[in-house]
């Protein structure tokens, strides 16, 4: 290795812990010497062998300076040896005038770069340590991209998953949904809603709207869809159902002043009457032959999770040849209206519905943002159900 070059300190970004691993003590020194001139020299530990750096090679190891002539390993095998022992820390390799090869095929292996100690000076050496800090911070950061991006498709792959696939055997009825998160990227929110037919035939639906924002409150929601469902198929229904979904809110929810609204409704299997629970959600639309109304007698009771000993009142409402069932979330009518502060609200929906003549659920969320003047911030669900055009 060259001597000292008077005059050409190794200039270093900020303070440094490095590990030497050279088994040739007048190398080592040399190493030394070259780093002491830098204007904030590093802290050097000096080991002689794969061995002994086990112990030195900690988490707050900045670089690895290693030769690849060790007495216990030589070549890329010392180079691997060193990356499974120091994966967060940035390796510079040192090689003899002979062995340059193997310094490039070093880099190709892990290591951020190599020097040849024969051609080395103080300000080389700085400057090899520099970039292989940055090189070192570049792929850590490449690989938290990476890792981030795995995570994230896993995560949309899990709450597609998790969505509902209505369970529907009749073709007398249409069935369209609308499902928008308020969150970020996100694809679950605390919104929920599922459709199942019975083993009777009668067509079950739930729309509900778990309070706050966030993941926790999108696997309350899950859990209380997935336990709806189960208790639909197990033939429960009424105030019994609603019991147990309280109960399953009770045991689920992260703080006591977590509550649900939802709305159930329960068709006959000949279509000729829908059963409604609105338990402290927003009134269902109904469009029949007479007209589209509010479906009068809401709410049916306080939400989930506030009065242990609620019953809730069943709305019976008739129907004729022709209808169409409108369930949805407050994010479809919270939304404002222009500049102001006026929102939406059950009516505005209803006017709504009325101006365009018939429920068409894409239209209707398209007026809804234009109204807002861009998407609504709430999370915003809706299942249109109607009789089938003969």
């Amino acid at each position: 290795m060259t001597a000292l070059s008077p005059g050409t300190p190794a200039a270093l970004p900020e303070t440094l812990t490095l590990v030497l691993i050279e088994d040739d003590p007048g190398d080592a020194f040399l190493v030394e010497e070259l780093l002491g001139e830098a204007e904030d020299p590093p802290k050097i530990t000096w080991v002689r062998s794969l061995e002994e750096s086990r112990s030195k090679l900690s988490p707050e190891v900045h670089c690895v300076i290693v030769d690849l002539s060790l007495p216990d390993a030589t070549g890329l095998e010392a180079l691997e040896q060193v990356l499974t022992m120091a994966p967060h820390s940035a390796v510079l390799v040192l090689t003899g005038l002979d062995d340059a090869h193997v310094g490039i095929a070093a880099v190709a292996a892990g290591a951020q770069d190599y020097l040849v100690k024969q051609n080395v000076d103080a300000r080389l050496l700085g400057r090899a340590i520099r970039y292989s800090l940055e090189r070192k911070r570049a792929d850590l950061t490449q690989r938290r991209l990476m890792e981030a991006e795995l995570l994230a498709k896993e995560n949309a792959r899990l709450e597609r998953g998790l969505l509902p696939v209505p369970l529907l055997r009749t073709d007398a009825l249409e069935h369209h949904t609308c499902y928008l998160p308020g969150r970020e990227s996100a694809l679950l929110a605390g919104d929920f809603f599922d459709t199942v037919q019975s083993a009777d035939g009668s067509i079950h639906v739930v729309i509900g709207d778990v309070c706050g924002h966030g993941p926790d409150e999108a696997a309350l929601g899950v859990a209380l869809r997935i336990a709806w469902r189960t208790l639909v198929l197990a033939g429960h229904e009424g105030n019994d159902l609603l019991h147990v979904l309280d109960a399953v809110l009770r045991h689920e929810r992260k703080s006591p002043e977590i509550f649900t609204t939802l709305c159930t409704a329960a068709i006959a299997p000949d279509l000729s009457r829908v059963t409604m629970h609105v338990v402290g959600h927003p009134a269902p639309l109904i469009m029949q032959a007479d007209g589209t109304e509010i479906v009068q007698g809401a709410p049916s009771g306080p939400p989930l999770g506030i009065f242990p000993d609620a019953d809730w009142t069943a709305i019976e409402v008739p129907l004729d040849e022709a209808w169409a069932l409108l369930l949805y979330t407050d994010g479809l009518i919270e939304a404002t209206v222009g500049d102001g502060p006026q929102l939406l609200g059950t009516e505005g929906l209803l006017n709504l519905v009325r101006e365009h003549g018939d429920i068409d659920l894409d239209r209707l969320v398209r007026a809804v943002t234009e109204l807002n003047q861009g998407p609504v911030s709430d999370d915003l669900a809706a299942v249109l159900i109607r009789r089938a055009a003969r």
